[in-house]
Parts: structure tokens; C-alpha cells; sequence
């Protein structure tokens, strides 16, 4: 199974865990972590998310994120096809990044889109381009 995770998935563990969503969501991104870690899951890393990452003002965050670059299995630089994608997506309401993001989860032929980003979840969901999920829901796909 191969899956692409968002900027704001790498990001969840370091939000605030006072909520409970926040820190159910932190859970599942760190079980699947996991199952990257032990080679279960393939992860899928994007010129996107290097460019995201490199821009995060909290160096502790950025050096950890950085990190899965080097066990994703998968690369995806910018090309053509990715920016045609990603362009074709704005019309689901989906930011221009985030677009990006997807774009580069369908060239890498991922299964499932991660994130915890509710407004992404909703226009990736239209678009028909991907299997999106939130990381509890993921989770439940794992367990099956």
C-alpha cells in the first residue's frame, strides 16, 4: 500500500494535544509512521513538501519532517503532468499548494491522500482524483 501525507499530517504531532481531535489524529499519524518505518506502508515524498517543509519557521519540526524524505520510497519532482493535475484541481476549490500536493499523491500512484485538513478532505472528495482520508479514518482501512 503506498500513501502520500500532507504537509499538515507531518505537522499534527507537534500541535496542540489539548483537543481531543488533535490528538487522536497525532495517534494515527504516528501508527502509521510505523508501518512506514517497518516497510507496511510505502510513503510517497513530493518537491512540494520539501519546498512546505523548508519553510517552517520551527527548526526542531523541519529537521524531523525532513527525515521521512529519506524513507519514502517514492520521489515526485515537478513536472508537467503534476502542474496540469494540479491545475485542474482549483476548480474544486482546492489552494493552489494543496493542489500540489494531490497532484503529486496521483503521479506517485498513491492509494490514499492523508490529511487533516477538513476543507482539502472535502474538494479532493469531489474531485474523484484520489482516496482521501483523515488519519483515524486511514486507520480503520488498516485494520480491515
Amino acid at each position: 500500500m503506498r500513501v502520500y501525507l500532507d504537509n499538515c499530517m507531518f505537522n499534527r504531532p507537534f500541535d496542540d494535544q489539548t483537543q481531543i481531535r488533535i490528538r487522536l489524529e497525532a495517534e494515527a499519524k504516528l501508527y502509521v509512521q510505523d508501518k512506514i518505518k517497518n516497510k507496511d506502508i510505502e510513503l510517497i515524498w513530493s518537491y512540494i513538501l520539501e519546498i512546505e517543509n523548508s519553510q517552517n519557521p520551527h527548526d526542531e519540526r523541519r529537521i524531523a519532517i525532513q527525515k521521512w524524505k529519506n524513507l519514502s520510497t517514492i520521489k515526485i519532482v515537478e513536472n508537467s503532468k503534476v502542474l496540469v493535475n494540479a491545475n485542474n484541481l482549483l476548480k474544486f476549490g482546492i489552494k493552489p499548494k494543496d493542489a500540489l500536493h494531490v497532484a503529486s499523491a496521483v503521479e506517485g500512484k498513491a492509494d490514499y491522500f492523508l490529511t487533516t485538513d477538513d476543507k482539502l478532505l472535502s474538494g479532493v472528495n469531489r474531485s474523484n482524483i484520489i482516496e482521501v482520508l483523515n488519519p483515524v479514518d486511514y486507520i480503520k482501512v488498516l485494520e480491515e
